[in-house]
C-alpha cells in the first residue's frame, strides 16, 4: 500500500541555513520527504545561538526536525564527487546561499537542469534575482524595513520604527517556497519536467500587506502622489519618523478603528476586538452597552471624527469596568471576534491548541522531552506527521556517505582531509 504522505519517496537536498529554507525543508520532511541537510563543518549557524547542548538550540530544533545532516566543506577540491552523488538522487534541491555562491558551486538551476532535467530547484534570495538589489544580502529585519512592513505595523520606540520579534517574513518565505515546490512536483507528474522555484524576502514582506500594496489609479493616484511629495519634504527637513508615518494614507478610517478594531484595557488585562463589518460593529455596541448613532446615518459625515472620538472614550470607560474573563463570554454570546492577549509560552498548554494537535511532545536523545509546533497544515489523519529530532551533528556522516556509494576507506580519507566531519 502506498504511503498517505504527500512527499513520500521524494528526495530533498537542502543547502540552507537560518530560517526560510530550513523551515521549508522541515515542512516537506513532515510530509514524508527524505531530507539531507548539507551543513558546513561548523554546522548551521543557528546551532550555536544560545546552545542547550552541543549543537542543539531552540532555533535549530524549531526548523530542522526530521532531517539527516551531512557536514561538508563545499569548497574542498573533493567536494564535487560527494555533491554529484547527492544531486544524482535528488528530486528537489533547496538553497539560500549568499548571492553568487550557488552559481560558483554549480547548484543554480541552469547548471543542474542541464544534467538533471527532472530536478526541481528552490532558491531564496533577499530581493529577487533581477534588478539593482539582486546581489545584495538581506535578513528579515532589513527586509521588514525595505518592504514597508516595519512602517505598516506601526510599532515605534523612542521615535524609531521597530520590527516584531518573530521573523515573519522568513516564515512567509518558507511557506511560499513549500507551496512552489509542491506545485512544481505536481506539474512534474504531468509533464515529466523539473522546474525552478524562486521566492524572495521582499515579495514575502509585501504579500503580508496586500491591502496596503495596492493602488487604484483613479482614486489613489492623486492621494499617493501628494503623500509621497509630503514624505520627501519631511525627509529633507529631517522630520522624526512618527511625523513621516502620519503623512501616509490609512487603509481604513482611523476614527472607526479607534472603537471597533483595536485592543482595550479591561479591569485586569487587555482584550482585542475586530469588528470590520456594520453587523459586527452593531453587535459590539450592544455587547458593551452603548449606541452608535452613525450606524443609522444620524451623524453627518463631517462630524464622524468627533462622534467616534467621544464614542471611543465611552467604550474605553465601559471596558475597564469588568475583567477580560468577564467580557469574553459576553463577546462570544454576541458573536463579536475577541480574545485576551496571550503570551507565546501560554499556548504550549492552551486547551484549544492541544485539542487540535497544534503542538506535540518530541523525545530528544539529549534534551529529553521537547514540546514543539506541528505542521501548520492538517492533511487527513496521516498526511503530515510529527518529525523526530535531527540526529546529533556529524553522527550520520558514515551512514549517509555509505548510502551514496562511498566505502569505509574513502570516508576515512574524507575525514582526514577535512572534507567532512564525524561526530559522536
Amino acid at each position: 500500500m502506498s504511503s498517505p504522505q504527500p512527499f513520500a519517496g521524494i528526495e530533498v537536498v537542502e543547502f540552507g541555513q537560518f530560517i526560510a529554507v530550513p523551515y521549508c525543508a522541515q515542512l516537506l520532511a513532515e510530509g514524508g520527504a527524505h531530507v539531507i541537510k548539507v551543513e558546513s563543518l561548523e554546522g548551521d549557524p543557528v546551532r550555536h545561538l544560545s546552545p542547550l547542548a552541543p549543537g542543539e538550540t531552540r532555533h535549530f530544533i524549531s526548523r530542522n526536525r526530521g532531517k539527516h545532516s551531512l557536514p561538508l566543506d563545499l569548497k574542498h577540491p573533493r567536494a564535487r564527487g560527494v555533491l554529484d552523488a547527492l544531486l544524482a538522487r535528488a528530486d528537489v534541491v533547496l538553497t539560500n546561499l549568499r548571492p553568487g555562491l550557488a552559481e560558483d558551486l554549480g547548484l543554480d538551476h541552469a547548471s543542474l537542469a542541464k544534467r538533471f532535467p527532472r530536478v526541481i530547484t528552490g532558491n531564496v534570495t533577499a530581493f529577487g534575482h533581477e534588478g539593482p538589489d539582486a546581489r545584495l544580502a538581506g535578513m528579515d529585519l532589513v527586509v521588514q524595513a525595505r518592504s514597508g512592513l516595519m512602517a505598516a505595523n506601526g510599532r515605534v520606540r523612542d521615535g524609531l520604527p521597530m520590527a516584531g520579534d518573530p521573523p515573519i517574513i522568513d516564515y512567509m518565505c518558507a511557506m511560499s517556497l513549500a507551496f512552489g515546490i509542491s506545485a512544481a512536483l505536481f506539474r512534474r507528474e504531468r509533464t515529466g519536467l523539473g522546474g525552478e522555484v524562486e521566492v524572495n524576502l521582499l515579495m514575502a514582506g509585501m504579500a503580508l500587506q496586500t491591502n496596503f500594496v495596492l493602488r487604484v489609479d483613479s482614486v489613489d493616484g492623486p492621494v499617493h502622489r501628494d503623500a509621497l511629495r509630503q514624505l520627501e519634504e519631511a525627509r529633507q527637513r529631517g522630520a522624526p519618523f512618527p511625523e513621516q508615518a502620519a503623512i501616509l494614507p490609512a487603509s481604513r478610517a482611523n476614527y472607526m478603528s479607534g472603537v471597533y478594531y483595536r485592543t482595550y484595557a479591561t479591569k485586569d488585562s487587555v482584550v482585542a476586538v475586530a469588528c470590520s463589518s456594520p453587523a459586527l460593529q452593531r453587535a459590539f455596541a450592544k455587547a458593551v452597552g452603548f449606541e452608535d448613532a452613525a450606524q443609522t446615518g444620524e451623524i453627518p459625515r463631517g462630524d464622524l471624527p468627533r462622534h467616534y472620538a467621544a464614542l471611543q472614550h465611552q467604550a474605553e470607560y465601559l471596558l475597564r469596568e469588568k475583567t477580560t474573563a468577564d467580557w469574553k463570554p459576553v463577546f462570544d454570546a454576541h458573536g463579536v471576534p475577541a480574545s485576551d492577549v496571550k503570551f507565546p509560552i501560554e499556548l504550549l498548554d492552551d486547551p484549544q491548541v492541544t485539542a487540535n494537535g497544534m503542538v506535540y511532545d518530541m523525545p530528544h536523545p539529549v534534551l529529553g522531552n521537547v514540546r514543539v509546533l506541528a505542521n501548520p497544515v492538517d492533511l487527513d489523519a496521516n498526511g503530515f506527521r510529527p518529525a523526530g529530532a535531527t540526529a546529533a551533528f556529524g553522527s550520520e556522516t558514515r551512514s549517509l556517505l555509505g548510502e551514496l556509494g562511498f566505502g569505509p576507506e574513502e570516508v576515512n580519507a574524507f575525514l582526514a582531509e577535512r572534507l567532512t566531519h564525524e561526530g559522536a
